[in-house]
């Protein structure tokens, strides 16, 4: 029996409640989009796993003037545009298995309810006033930079000449925040991870916290501004409380505050800084971390449009399978040290044949496979002993999630050993098998966030749930069910 099993209160469950950044529609999903998807997914349903109440929420960003551009240029109405690329969206998660309880889109007429009211609790606060702001600008970003933010006039992500804006504005007094957040990053280290952009984050808001937009007159794709008709709100001043919008739904309201956002690294500044003091003005609870991680590049180059259908999900999807992508994202990159990494197809290849299909998949074929033709007896599963699940957690709780599933194929190695050691094909040991069995049990159970259909697929096979609690208990099933070979060869 496992006698290190983690531990939850069914009186009363725990909530998990988390959320991805919600993509910007001017463009198609693509495998970096799918990146940030895939961990969210993964940790909700760990969370479910171990018991927890989950609330996993991500969507689409559909406002602002790169979005009325490209529904030009698509000679479109921007509302056909946002329709068709958000739906876009919803596809590639489900292609990928990723199952989101709210797919939350700017243009719901629940978030410009509760934007509306955002606003009117920060005037309340006095925390909003008008002005005319002029400086550079990214239409790409949404974003105004300073001089010393830009690259020689040029954006600094896009690599594009900055424009030059000058317009009536209304704006939140950001400056008045600058003490309550160094002290919430000192007092609260973990509301911004990883600790490297926590450091960038303190250095730049101790530099100086100016004043920020958070309206616009020059087009009028929007939710409109609240306190002026000729006005539309700020993108990124919508697009944040998309988060504690899906919250205000009947039943949902227990999940606020968030325990974690997951963002990109270039949204950092928004989340880390604009988001708190805003919340704080509106007299909400703030979210307990925000986790900015690194970008992935495509076998080498830096992803873009040009890159077409290598990196569209359904192609990725229909040329490997959504678990041996979803098992490459998460193994291959260490999420938690937040840097950047190469999704590489060859890489990807030699894992999925060396991990899944040699080692996982070979696994459950030859004890299956002699399962069946000699049967199996009931007995104390000592292998289990070798399984170390408060490691697991461990790993998972730190966002090492390429560190958990190393633990877990480590467990895949001793079983595969196992058989070995002891001969089963000439033994034809029956309480062998049953611990073969009841492991392999075992760790389709953990590997289900990671790889959801091939877990469901090995609990078919051998009869059991996927459920935490049947880790250590006996394995009832009676019969065997060898399918088809999980992973084929690349």
């Amino acid at each position: 029996m496992v006698n290190n099993k983690i531990k939850t209160d069914l009186k009363e469950k725990k909530k998990f409640y988390v959320t991805t950044a919600i993509d910007y529609v001017n463009a198609e999903p693509h495998i970096g989009h799918a990146y940030q998807k895939i961990i969210a997914d993964v940790l909700a349903r760990w969370h479910s796993l171990i018991g927890y109440e989950v609330f996993f929420v991500t969507g689409t960003d559909e406002h602002g003037k790169k979005v009325q551009q490209a529904a030009e240029k698509a000679k479109e109405s921007p509302k056909e545009f946002v329709d068709k690329i958000s739906s876009k969206f919803k596809e590639a998660w489900k292609l990928l298995n990723i199952e989101p309880d709210r797919f939350i889109r700017t243009t719901d007429e629940d978030h410009k309810v509760v934007v509306k009211d955002f606003i009117e609790r920060c005037n309340k606060t006095g925390d909003i006033y008008q002005g005319i702001y002029e400086g550079l600008y990214c239409v790409n970003c949404e974003a105004y930079y300073t001089e010393r933010d830009s690259d020689n006039g040029n954006c600094p992500v896009h690599k594009k000449p900055l424009e030059y804006m000058k317009e009536e504005s209304y704006f939140f007094r950001l400056s008045k925040y600058q003490d309550f957040l160094l002290e919430l990053y000192d007092k609260h280290p973990e509301f911004v991870l990883p600790d490297s952009r926590r450091n960038e984050v303190i250095n730049r808001v101790k530099e100086e916290l100016k004043d920020f937009s958070i309206s616009r007159t020059s087009f009028n794709w929007g939710i409109p501004f609240p306190l002026d008709s000729k006005h539309v709100v700020y993108v990124w001043f919508d697009a944040l409380i998309n988060y504690y919008t899906a919250t205000r739904k009947k039943g949902k309201e227990k999940f606020w505050p968030a325990t974690l956002h997951l963002l990109g690294k270039d949204n950092t500044w928004f989340h880390a800084v604009y988001w708190p003091a805003m919340l704080k003005s509106a007299g909400i609870e703030l979210p307990v971390t925000t986790f900015n991680h690194g970008f992935l590049s495509f076998n080498g180059q830096k992803i873009s449009k040009s890159l077409g259908n290598s990196i569209s999900i359904k192609t990725l999807v229909e040329k490997y399978s959504a678990d041996s992508i979803r098992y490459f994202c998460v193994r291959n990159f260490p999420f938690a040290n937040g840097d950047d990494g190469d999704f590489e197809e060859k890489v990807l290849i030699e894992r999925y044949n060396n991990e899944l299909a040699n080692k996982l998949g070979n696994l459950v074929s030859r004890v299956l496979t002699l399962a069946e033709k000699y049967g199996f007896e009931s007995t104390e599963n000592r292998l289990l002993e070798k399984l170390n699940l408060k490691e697991i957690e461990k790993h998972i709780n730190n966002y090492e999630l390429d560190k958990a599933l190393n633990e877990i194929f480590a467990f895949v190695d001793l079983c595969n050993e196992y058989v070995q050691e002891k001969k089963p094909w000439e033994s034809h040991d029956k309480k062998v098998l049953y611990e073969l069995l009841d492991s392999i049990k075992t760790i389709a159970i953990l590997l289900w966030p990671f790889i959801p259909s091939t877990s469901e697929k090995i609990s078919k096979q051998i009869g059991f749930k996927i459920d935490y609690k049947e880790i250590g208990r006996t394995l009832k099933t009676k019969e065997i069910k060898k399918g088809e070979i999980l992973f084929k060869k690349i």
